[in-house]
């Protein structure tokens, strides 16, 4: 278990500096998946399996879509086309796919011999626990969060667009 923590933690710094220093849009968001991934699998190493669970799927699945849409929407015309057929080359998918069938197997390899294991000591988090903590006390801040990535968007679109 300890080896898996260390060797996901390295994939999530790794990844994530070289989502700070990539230029290429759309090698940053691949690289920022495979941190949220990792990132997932620390928390699970860590017995925090909802907490694993979500990180993926609000993360790694809707987060990521809103920023693919995003640079979809900016990235216009038949010029980005072609730099988009370039960038999504096979070389260049080789290392955030190896770093991710790493992730796989150590995941893999904590999962099928033992079956889920619960840290001891700890509580148990319900999403009927999370749902009252996000929209009780939380509810204006997680408010503001979705107007904030809204006025993101709509500022990305009117930067981004061409006028002709």
């Amino acid at each position: 278990m300890d080896l898996t923590f260390y060797i996901a933690a390295t994939i999530a710094l790794f990844a994530t500096i070289m989502v700070v220093i990539n230029t290429n849009p759309v090698h940053a968001l691949l690289y920022l998946v495979l941190s949220l991934l990792s990132v997932a699998t620390v928390f699970f190493t860590l017995g925090a399996h909802f907490a694993a669970a979500l990180e993926v799927i609000v993360y790694a699945g809707a987060i990521m879509v809103l920023f693919v849409f995003v640079v979809m929407m900016l990235n216009l015309g038949a010029k980005t086309e072609d730099q988009e057929r370039r960038w999504l080359s096979a070389p260049a998918m080789v290392l955030p796919a190896a770093l991710s069938a790493v992730l796989l197997w150590q995941l893999g390899t904590q999962l099928w011999p033992r079956g889920y294991i619960t840290a001891a000591g700890l509580q148990e988090v319900t999403p009927k626990m999370v749902g009252i903590a996000l929209y009780g006390p939380y509810l204006l801040a997680v408010e503001l969060a979705s107007m904030l990535l809204l006025a993101g968007l709509v500022a990305a679109y009117h930067l981004g667009r061409h006028d002709d």
